[in-house]
């Protein structure tokens, strides 16, 4: 069973990061934090907040003359599910170089290093020696994924 989309912009995961970070907030408090960063005004942060309420990626709890917000999907599962999406929709012969792109680009903790390693260890035993193009089924594609 595949898992239902949640398409998030790039300004509503500054705003799901934040939530996530501290668990439940107000839109005051994702304000103040964002501030600091990008030049947002009040009502730009609570339009990001209704479209994740919309979305189904946070809940609203009354609180005063304002609403506490709460996840209701979780972090690690939300990029998971952007990072199957992503590498479904790609050449299947070019996620390797991706991958690599991404580890070159993106900071990681020895502990991470090695979990990869393992990981690539266990998997590189089953390997094939070349993956195949799904961009065209029953197409071979010499040239695919060679750029």
């Amino acid at each position: 069973m595949k898992k239902a989309s949640l398409e998030i912009t790039p300004a509503e995961w500054q705003v799901m990061r934040i939530i996530w970070t501290l668990g439940e907030t107000t839109s005051s408090q994702v304000t103040t934090i964002l501030q600091r960063k990008v030049d947002w005004k009040t009502a730009t942060v609570k339009t990001l907040l209704r479209r994740l309420v919309v979305k189904g990626a946070l809940s609203t709890t009354k609180h005063g003359r304002g609403f506490i917000y709460r996840p209701l999907v979780k972090e690690q599962q939300t990029m998971d599910m952007v990072a199957d999406e992503l590498f479904t929709s790609i050449c299947e012969r070019r996620v390797g170089k991706t991958l690599i792109h991404i580890i070159n680009q993106v900071p990681l903790s020895k502990k991470d290093i090695q979990a990869l390693q393992e990981v690539l260890k266990k998997k590189a035993v089953t390997a094939p020696d070349e993956v195949q193009c799904n961009c065209v089924p029953g197409m071979a594609m010499d040239n695919c994924g060679t750029d």
